[in-house]
């Protein structure tokens, strides 16, 4: 059972393009419409200054642009609907016609997703895995887009508020396997799904190495994995080393995650995060 969960074939149809994961990790690039993202924020503000960094990341390689206009960063307010909708739908509408990469909306807020894929994107990112607005589901299952499912503890306003677990990845499995269930209730289809721990989110620096190390748990539910480790605080604590000096940490998850079954990554460096994730397929490759 073991062998065939970990050698299980994953396609998924993302915008027109048709991804294999079975054959390679596939390269998610982060851009952050945000004043206040703890890395990014008020980088790519600027209409022009986002497109830009969305086409540098499309010539980089990136295989997906994850494109966000609220910041889900430890301790953050929610936003209105009216301002997110005004960062990133003029960004999504401008790249959807100048890059051929396809576009995901993360978002929480079925309003902001429906836009978004009317717009030009064509999957979203839920880091509630529908727990946050319930018309979410609706959305997803009526455009027929992937959706990924992340598993997180609270709100992003108080996740890093004590969190506590007894058994982190017995808990994050039953989280997405409950959200799984909601998604394929609604009629959302079985290969539009993608599961996401939530490193980070309403994680202790123990939890988060917990998960990267036992990752392959998540392969029982049979959905592809998505991971984003990228330049997060976890990394900082063991280096001490704040969010601009964090690639090498970054890539060294990066490469642990993709080894212990990690089928996309969600990143900032997406030249740098490609070569870690074409050797680390190759090593995989050899069995």
């Amino acid at each position: 059972m073991a062998e065939t969960i970990k050698t299980k074939k994953f396609t998924i149809k993302i915008g027109k393009k048709l991804f294999d994961l079975s054959q390679r990790t596939f390269v998610i690039g982060i851009l952050n419409i945000t004043p206040d993202s703890f890395y990014d924020g008020g980088k790519f503000s600027n209409l022009d200054e986002a497109v830009k960094r969305g086409i540098k990341m499309a010539c980089e390689g990136a295989d997906i642009i994850d494109i966000g206009g609220e910041s889900t960063r430890p301790g953050s307010e929610p936003i209105g609907l009216e301002e997110e909708l005004s960062r990133v739908i003029p960004v999504i509408e401008r790249l959807s016609k100048e890059i051929e990469v396809p576009l995901s909306i993360d978002t929480y807020k079925s309003f902001v997703a429906k836009k978004a894929l009317d717009s030009g994107a064509s999957m979203i990112n839920d880091i509630s895995a529908l727990r946050f607005d319930p018309e979410m589901k609706k959305i997803a299952a009526e455009y027929k887009v992937p959706i990924v499912l992340m598993h997180i503890k609270g709100t992003p306003k108080n996740m890093q508020d004590d969190p506590y677990y007894d058994d982190v990845m017995k808990e994050i499995s039953s989280y997405l396997k409950e959200s799984i269930t909601i998604a394929k209730d609604a009629g959302i289809e079985e290969d539009k799904i993608i599961i996401d721990p939530g490193i980070g989110f309403g994680k202790r620096l123990e939890d988060n190495l917990n998960i990267l190390k036992n990752l392959s748990i998540l392969k029982t539910l049979e959905k592809p994995i998505l991971v984003g480790p990228s330049r997060k605080s976890f990394i900082g604590k063991v280096l001490d080393l704040p969010p601009e000096e964090r690639l090498e940490g970054s890539l060294g998850a990066l490469a642990v995650a993709i080894f212990n079954g990690a089928n996309l990554v969600r990143v900032h460096d997406v030249k740098e995060s490609l070569r870690v994730a074409k050797l680390v397929d190759a090593i995989r490759k050899r069995g």
